[in-house]
């Protein structure tokens, strides 16, 4: 019983993976997380209309997220068990789950959009493609700039598109991977420490560092490995990853950057601007040479190695678990 049950979730989890890398996100596909977020902004209205004061928004927020994640969880789980009379129906139909919460491919052409973009010198045209995937304001920022997000970004989404999603999917299957993604989901709509979501989004903004906390770590050991196989600075990025894992205001964000910056060899965090103010962030990393555009495809070729690393990891622990 053990055995076929650890066989199927590898097999999965594996089919999940390859799908991702072959289809990545369409914009056509009607992605799961866009219901989600649907689910949290309809839920944040009624809320709001009943809300009394500006204090119990607080436990309003934990509502929001006993709604979003219950009903992500339930869903999912239904779903896989209409389709649980065929063994290998319900192999496809989470698989299928799986990979729609991965975001390897996604993420690497997101990142590539931007870098073309770079290649033609059209500054205006990159900073806009790169506000599809950054909370920062893109207005002026220079090319280097636009270079260190693009790469603190695809760093920093290492551990929400790829590895949180696998390890809650190698523990508790395809709902508990798409309840993650209800998880980071609120984080990213109402997460933010600012007077509209100060109150309703504390608890999800928590809640997501606290499921975020080991697949960041473990985030910097893989992307350590995956450095030496890349022709990178192994060593380095650890170390750096060790050493600034405190210079982010997220206890996690610092320990993939951290890892980042030290394979590549350069510095990324410092100052950003965020809804009009400015915020000051401790930079990461040591600046040995200034950003250049390949960077992002020296990014994008360790997330991805990164993310092969994470699955064999992830499959011989739980296989070992088992």
């Amino acid at each position: 019983m053990f055995l076929g049950y650890t066989v199927s979730s590898v097999i999965i989890m594996i089919i999940g993976y390859i799908l991702d890398l072959i289809f990545g996100d369409p914009y056509w596909f009607p992605h799961p997380v866009r219901f989600i977020g649907k689910l949290i902004s309809n839920t944040e209205k009624f809320i709001r209309k009943r809300a009394k004061t500006e204090e119990s928004l607080k436990y309003w927020g934990v509502f929001l997220w006993i709604v979003t994640v219950g009903i992500t969880f339930l869903t999912t789980y239904l779903i896989i068990k209409i389709f649980s009379f065929n063994n290998y129906l319900k192999i496809a139909i989470s698989s299928f789950i799986i990979y729609t919460t991965l975001s390897t491919k996604c993420l690497k052409d997101e990142a590539v959009k931007i870098y073309n973009v770079l290649l033609t010198g059209d500054i205006e045209k990159s900073r806009k493609q790169l506000s599809y995937i950054v909370g920062r304001d893109t207005t002026n920022l220079s090319q280097i700039e636009i270079i260190r997000a693009t790469v603190e970004t695809v760093a920093e989404n290492t551990v929400d598109g790829i590895v949180s999603p696998m390890l809650f999917g190698f523990l508790f299957g395809a709902p508990g991977a798409m309840a993650y993604k209800a998880i980071n989901t609120l984080d990213s709509m109402v997460g933010y420490k600012n007077e509209k979501y100060l109150n309703l989004g504390c608890f999800s903004a928590k809640v997501d560092d606290i499921a975020n906390f080991i697949p960041a770590r473990l985030t910097a050991i893989f992307m350590s490995i995956a450095s030496f196989l890349c022709g990178m600075n192994g060593f380095k990025a650890l170390k750096i990853a060790i050493r600034d894992r405190k210079n982010h205001k997220s206890p996690n964000c610092a320990y993939a950057e951290g890892a980042a910056a030290g394979a590549l060899g350069v510095q990324l965090g410092g100052t950003n601007v965020y809804f009009g103010k400015e915020v000051y962030k401790p930079t990461i990393g040591d600046k040995n040479r200034e950003l250049e555009n390949l960077d992002i495809v020296r990014m994008n070729k360790l997330m991805y190695v990164t993310s092969a690393i994470s699955l064999a990891v992830l499959t011989v622990l739980f296989v070992i678990m088992i």
